[in-house]
């Protein structure tokens, strides 16, 4: 793997705590799943019952390892009715894509952002 790589999702802070926020960047794998996303979720959901998301893929964000896709399909199966509002902020054309085509499915609001957009998905995913 080229030296850029690095396993990054951190927790965006000062938003409110029903608000799971993360930004990711680098390679993503099942470990930044487990220890970051899947904790945080879970928390959240016994806490407030209905979660809100915001993910941010920052523009380096260049792999998601097999196993962080397992991971990310099964929290959203897991807490699928539990999503009330799940903000994207990302300028990857492909997930742009891929949550667009999805969005229909899920019970709560979706809408994608892009990078420079970010301070309105973060009042957005508030609101």
């Amino acid at each position: 793997k080229p030296a850029f790589y690095t396993n990054m999702i951190q927790t965006i802070p000062n938003l409110p705590d029903n608000v799971v926020a993360v930004i990711a960047s680098g390679e993503i794998t099942a470990d930044d799943y487990e220890k970051v996303i899947i904790p945080a979720v879970e928390l959240a959901h016994e806490k407030y019952g209905k979660i809100r998301m915001l993910y941010q893929v920052k523009s380096d964000m260049c792999d998601y390892t097999a196993g962080a896709m397992w991971d990310d399909a099964k929290v959203g199966l897991n807490h699928f009715t539990h999503f009330e509002k799940v903000a994207v902020v990302t300028d990857n054309s492909l997930i742009t894509g891929g949550v667009k085509t999805f969005a229909f499915l899920m019970p709560g609001k979706v809408r994608v952002f892009k990078n420079v957009e970010n301070e309105e998905a973060k009042t957005w995913i508030v609101e």
